[in-house]
């Protein structure tokens, strides 16, 4: 990556001098930069606001309450680990913060959760069945509440930042399902 982001670089500043506009290329530099910020203020604010609501949410049993309710649908994903073991707790909390659209704030429960499978794995730096899972939920991240998205339409001044919210579920949901079949077929395959 670091080749291609150099190599438009010099693109662009040997373009502006091929054309005379440096000053165009330094203009648009300057106002891309303080863009960035901004919207980056903006996004940490929201952000912000959310991982407080999942601190208070969790503070106040509605983690727990949701991993009652995802516990069912949740454990033959992870027939692996013990009952009781810490590893279920964060995945509930990953998954809990990915269905509220809180990705970021989701990723230290995924971190966590994944250093407590690591716990169970008899061959130490191997994924074990359960941590390829955990990586196809975590990564597709189902949001049936995505805030980053809203609060990035919405920062964006978009007229309506929650008319992509069921085309996103429903792809979502579709991602899932795709990863899990796969998780399944291939985990079957290489053995």
């Amino acid at each position: 990556m670091d080749y291609v982001w150099t190599l438009l670089f010099v693109a662009a500043i040997v373009a502006a001098m091929v054309n005379g506009r440096p000053e165009a290329l330094t203009k648009a530099a300057t106002e891309g930069a303080a863009a960035t910020v901004q919207l980056g203020m903006t996004l940490a604010g929201a952000l912000a606001l959310w991982n407080g609501l999942l601190r208070v949410a969790a503070k106040g049993g509605v983690l727990d309450g949701a991993g009652r309710l995802l516990r069912p649908i949740l454990r033959p994903l992870f027939p692996s680990l013990p009952a009781g073991h810490a590893a279920f707790t964060h995945i509930v909390a990953n998954t809990s913060a990915n269905l509220l659209g809180l990705g970021s704030a989701a990723t230290p429960a995924g971190l966590k959760a994944m250093a407590e499978l690591e716990t169970l794995n008899p061959k130490r730096g191997t994924a074990t069945d359960a941590m390829c899972t955990l990586l196809v939920l975590n990564t597709v991240g189902v949001g049936l509440f995505p805030a980053t998205v809203l609060s990035l339409r919405a920062a964006m001044g978009s007229n309506d930042p929650a008319a992509t919210v069921v085309p996103a579920v429903l792809a979502s949901l579709c991602a899932l399902a795709a990863g899990l079949i796969l998780d399944r077929t291939l985990r079957r395959r290489w053995r």
